[in-house]
């Protein structure tokens, strides 16, 4: 077990209940998570189990019902006021009338930071997401994984210790998903960030986890946190190999146990 001290995420007893004109909706009950600083996690469930929701809460975007959500040992609420986490949503969000460099820049621009420094901090996360000739550009010159690697340098600015994902590659083609999903392997080990990412994706979340969150349909809750153990080094020839068929078969199972528990259970 992680020591609290050194917890990216800690979540205890967390539940979220929306009211709504028919009647209040269970989103989320009992939720019991734990992610370690500069670890990667994954969270997978059925449409509609509570991954998005739980990610909001973790960054203060939307508040618990019940429990409590701690980052990096401080309340959520005070954790985004610091700016202790980044967030990239599944479309990139980027403002059409600013340069990929301006774009970069905007939460550091925010800060007040000092424009030789900003500067700086802009031609190294460009540098690090691989954009570095496109800093003049502007969004609709870019692909679609262009934009969301533009995305992730924004999430980064502010070096935050944890990254928020929720579906960045899934609007993308198969093969800009593939490459991307190599860039972040690269980019969480580089910054030592730690990541939770919400994925439909298993073969994705088996390919960038150290460990994979299984969620059950609403009301969602954990079932089972599968550990991927496959190693530092995740390239093209890791999604060949017989161990990570293995993981999906593992996280595949589990998420089929949850569908026929819940099937069972009505």
């Amino acid at each position: 077990m992680t020591q609290n001290s050194t917890l990216a995420v800690k979540a205890t007893g967390v539940g979220k209940i929306f009211p709504t004109k028919a009647g209040d909706v269970t989103a989320l009950t009992e939720v019991e998570l734990e992610v370690g600083a500069g670890e990667f996690i994954s969270l997978i469930g059925p449409s509609g189990c509570g991954k998005s929701t739980l990610l909001r809460l973790i960054a203060d975007l939307d508040p618990a019902t019940s429990g409590t959500l701690e980052i990096f040992g401080k309340p959520a609420h005070k954790a985004r006021l610091d700016q202790d986490y980044g967030i990239a949503f599944q479309q990139a969000g980027l403002l059409p009338w600013r340069s990929v460099a301006d774009n970069i820049a905007l939460p550091l621009q925010l800060h007040k930071m000092a424009k030789e420094e900003r500067e700086a901090r802009v031609a190294e996360l460009a540098e690090l997401v691989g954009l570095s000739d496109f800093v003049d550009r502007f969004p609709d010159q870019l692909s679609g994984g262009m934009q969301q690697r533009v995305a992730i340098a924004r999430a980064l600015a502010a070096r935050p210790k944890l990254l928020l994902m929720d579906e960045p590659f899934g609007a993308l083609d198969e093969m800009t998903r593939e490459y991307l999903q190599s860039e972040l392997t690269r980019i969480a080990a580089d910054t030592g960030a730690a990541v939770v990412f919400v994925t439909h994706s298993i073969p994705e979340a088996v390919f960038l986890s150290d460990r994979v969150v299984v969620m059950s349909p609403r009301p969602g809750r954990i079932t089972e946190v599968i550990p991927i153990d496959l190693g530092e080094e995740r390239d093209d020839a890791l999604r060949e190999s017989p161990a990570y068929f293995e993981r999906v078969t593992a996280v595949r199972e589990a998420l089929h146990g949850t569908r026929v528990e819940r099937a069972n259970e009505r």
